[in-house]
Formats: structure tokens, sequence, C-alpha cells
């Protein structure tokens, strides 16, 4: 158990999973306590017709991120995952009958989107490539890899020489007006309009400085034999051999407030567990609703309804596939994007005409066997109003959500592709709300919506002592890296708060938690 100088973990997702590794490699004693039944969090799988299939993240980028965190475990990330690097970063396809593959090779990128779109185009992706990496660099450590900070404090990690690279990142421009300046094709400008939704916003809203996420997936993409929660797995495996302990199918009902600070959880069961310290790895909302305790509450400021990022209509399903030769990671475009997300954000409801995401599951590692069934999971952007009761905020119905799945199928049908289900689960907002809850089936947490957006998410301290923050819904932000980096950095700050206060730490086991600078990502 924790004890009162030990770590209580509030879930067992990529924050938490990343800092009880870091914190247990440190001697801490660290007690994990998850509501699921197994660690992971989104990265999930589900059964369909007595198929497991992942139901959450699908895509593996920025490895350095996991290498360190199995390092500071004295592990190796390839003794434990099979990655195989993709060659094809995704295939993306249009209702025209239109199909451009992006690669891993820079150059054979640049000259599908001239085969696809012509000389003109192709130049302007390079100078976009170009414009998306020197964004990156110029994040990377100043922002991404640091606690969170204000416009001030970002303002003075440039001064005095480099003020000119904090402006040029672009934060007060639209990414999809940004995009107008290097390609003149609707496609290419609606493919990389798309990677706004990798933070879960709108590409019209969306902050230009997003433009960073395409370089960081043309630097690789990883497949993961067995799936994404083989990650989890592994990495809750690490922590427990270095001493943290897991409780799972355990509800936090309470974080215990003593002496004007945390001192641990009390579990629906009426169990209590102390600790120095409380590390919640859930939405931030959930704490600023009460749901674990009034006490609590006003630690952190909760996201506010309109503030949210996308949720999501995700369809996993065995089916056979013909007519379009489908890669690991698929995109289909509706003819509409503007409508799409007016559907989404303005409208409150499923779009009529979706753009689809379709992780073959199957494909790029091992065929299926013969005669098994191909597993699928299909993605179309949904908004966040699964704890919503009424009017347009209302989560999709039943019906809704069948119109938005036949909807769904006739795009792809129209991009060539024949889906013949045999078994299938829809999930929608209202249960992504029931599974994580607070977040409205936000997926995200807050939507990058405007240069301030970033600065507003929480760093890991909160306003009560002894509480702590690590999720997608914290800084640096969305996505499996980056949620796993937001466990990095909380757990330093728990480290750098008992080393100022002289609490003892304990030993430090092989590869404990080092201090060369950590790589973070934004990723699905």
């Amino acid at each position: 158990m924790a004890g009162d100088n030990g770590v209580v973990i509030i879930g067992a997702g990529m924050g938490g999973l990343a800092a009880a590794v870091l914190l247990a490699a440190r001697g801490l004693p660290v007690t994990v306590v998850e509501r699921m039944a197994h660690p992971g969090g989104k990265l999930r799988t589900v059964d369909v017709g007595g198929v497991a299939i992942d139901a959450g993240p699908t895509v593996f980028t920025h490895r350095p991120v996991f290498e360190r965190l199995f390092a500071d475990a004295g592990a190796v990330l390839d003794d434990h995952l099979r990655l195989v690097k993709s060659d094809r970063l995704a295939r993306h396809a249009w209702q025209d009958g239109s199909s451009l593959d992006l690669w891993a090779d820079h150059a054979r990128s640049r000259d599908a989107v001239a085969a696809f779109a012509g000389g003109q185009e192709a130049d302007g992706w390079v100078r976009f490539q170009a414009e998306a990496a020197r964004i990156w660099r110029a994040l990377e450590t100043r922002f991404m890899e640091s606690p969170a900070m204000g416009p001030v404090g970002l303002t003075l990690k440039y001064a005095p020489f480099h003020l000119h690279e904090m402006f040029a990142i672009n934060p007060f421009a639209t990414l999809w007006a940004t995009l107008g300046k290097y390609f003149r094709d609707p496609r290419l400008r609606q493919l990389y309009g798309r990677y706004a939704t990798y933070t879960g916003a709108d590409p019209f809203q969306a902050t230009a400085t997003l433009m960073l996420i395409a370089h960081l997936e043309a630097r690789g993409v990883w497949l993961v034999d067995g799936g994404m929660h083989e990650l989890a797995r592994q990495l809750a495996a690490q922590a427990a051999r270095l001493g943290a302990q897991f409780r799972y199918n355990a509800h936090v009902a309470e974080i215990r407030v003593r002496g004007g600070r945390a001192a641990g959880v009390t579990l629906a069961s009426g169990e209590e567990i102390p600790a120095r310290d409380v590390l919640s790895n859930s939405d931030i909302s959930a704490i600023a609703d009460g749901r674990f305790g009034p006490a609590a509450a006003g630690a952190v400021t909760g996201v506010k309804p309109h503030e949210r990022s996308l949720s999501a209509l995700v369809t996993m399903m065995t089916a056979e596939a013909s007519g379009f030769d489908l890669d690991r990671h698929n995109v289909f475009f509706s003819t509409d994007y503007a409508a799409e997300f007016r559907n989404i954000f303005g409208e409150h409801r499923l779009p009529v005409e979706p753009s689809i995401y379709i992780c073959a599951q199957d494909r790029g590692i091992t065929p299926p066997l013969a005669g098994a069934p191909e597993r699928f999971q299909l993605i179309v952007n949904a908004p966040a109003t699964g704890d919503f009761s009424g009017g347009d905020g209302a989560p999709p119905s039943p019906e809704e959500m069948e119109q938005c799945q036949t909807a769904t199928l006739a795009v792809l049908a129209r991009c060539g592709l024949t889906l013949k289900p045999t078994a299938m689960l829809p999930v929608g907002p209202a249960m992504f709300e029931a599974l994580f809850p607070s977040s409205g089936g936000a997926l995200y947490g807050r939507a990058s919506h405007g240069w301030q957006a970033s600065f507003r998410r929480p760093g890991s301290r909160t306003k009560l002592p002894g509480l702590w923050v690590a999720s997608g819904s914290a800084h640096p932000g969305a996505g499996v890296p980056m949620a796993a980096l937001s466990g990095r950095l909380a757990s330093a700050a728990i480290l750098a708060d008992r080393a100022s206060t002289r609490t003892f730490l304990g030993p430090a086991t092989a590869g404990g938690m080092s201090t060369p600078k950590a790589t973070a990502a934004v990723s699905d």
C-alpha cells in the first residue's frame, strides 16, 4: 500500500502508468487505483463477436518517449514490445476516386504529392513540411517538455535573442487559413486540416501551430504487434516489477484532505488508502465537478462544455472488406469539410456526411488467419455532448447513430470500399462520458481553439497541496506520447516538492528517473 509517505495514482491511463513507472523507479511506495479491470484507460480493447479489437488510440508515434520510459525502469523497449516501422504513414481517399499515400520517406511523399496534384503543390508540400518542422523545434523543449506556463513564461524562454522564433510559431492564425498559403488543391488542405482532429480540434478554429503534428507523424509511425493496448500492459508490468501496486475494479469516491493538503483516497467500498501525495489521471473536470469529493473540487478549473474537444462515434467491427486496397491506417474524406465541422461544433450533432478513419488492425504485421474475421475500428468525429440531457446538447440517439453509420458506409462505398460487417459494436459520446466521467465524451480535454487554449491547460500542480494531475486534459496536451509526458512532468514535480521539504525519497533503482531532456508528441 502507498502508506503515509507514498503516492496514490487515480487511474491507470497513460499518464498514470508513466508516473507509476517513474515514481516506483525512485523507490516511492506507489498504489494505482483503477475503475476498470485492466490498465490503459483509453488504450483498451473490446470483445466483438468473440474477437478482441483495439477500441482506443491506434497510431504509435515518437517512440523515444517510450524508449526513455522503459530505460527509466531499467528495461529496453524492444525486449517487451514488438514494433514494426511502417513505410506508409496512411492512405487517403476522396469520393471523386482519387487517393494519396504518404510515406515515411520524405522524397517518396513529395513525389506522391506531385503525381497526385502537380509540381506546384509538391513545392508547397515541401515548404509546409519545413515550416512544420521549424515549429516543432521551436516548441519541443521550451514548451512541450517544460512545466506549464503562461504567455509571459513562454516569452522568457525565447528572450532576448529568439523572440522571432516564438512569433513565427503562428499561434494567431487558424490552421485552415494557413494551409491556403501552401496548397491550392482543396484535397491537400483537407488532408492536412485533419491533423487538428488529432488534438480534438476544428481545423477552421484551431491554431496554425498544430502544423507541427505533420512533422511528428513524418518522423515515423510504428505498428504495435498485439495492438496498442500492449503498450499499457507492458508499462503496468514494469511499474509492478518496481514495486507499484495496482488495484483494479476499484472506484475512488473521495480524495481525502487533511491539514490543508491531499492525504490519500477513500474508495467506494469505504476503504481508506493514506498517502503523502495523490496524482489524478482522470479528466480534470472530474475533480472540478466534485466527483472526488467537495474538498478537492476547487483544486482545478474544469473545462466548460463549449471549450471541449471532439468526441467520436467509434465502431469496432469484424467485416469482409472489398473494392479498395486498405492499409493499416486509412482516411476517407467528406465532400464538404466546413459543413462537417459546423454540424459538430456549431449544431452539436453528428455530421450529415462524415469523414472516416479506419484502422485495419490485421494489416501491416501479421495477416489474419484464413477464414478468420478481419478486425476494423472506424472513427467518425462527434460533439462532446455525452453528459447533456436535452436540446442541441443531447447525446446522439440510437437512431441518429444508426443514420450516421449508414452515411459512413455510403461515403466508403463512394470511395470504392465495401464493408460487410459480421459483428459490430458502436460507442458514442454517452458511453465515453460513462467511461471517463465529466468529460462529456471529449477525448482530448480542451480543444486547441485560439492561441490561449494551450496556456489554459493545467500544469502538474493544483491549488491543493499534495494533489497533482496528469492526463490528456492536462499540460502538455492530448495524445498518447503527450499523456505519457504529462506523467513524467507530474512525477518530476512530486519529487521536486519532496526534495524541497527534505522528505526522504528512497533509493533510486537501476534506470531511475534520468535528467536528460524528454521528448513529446501529439498523436491519436
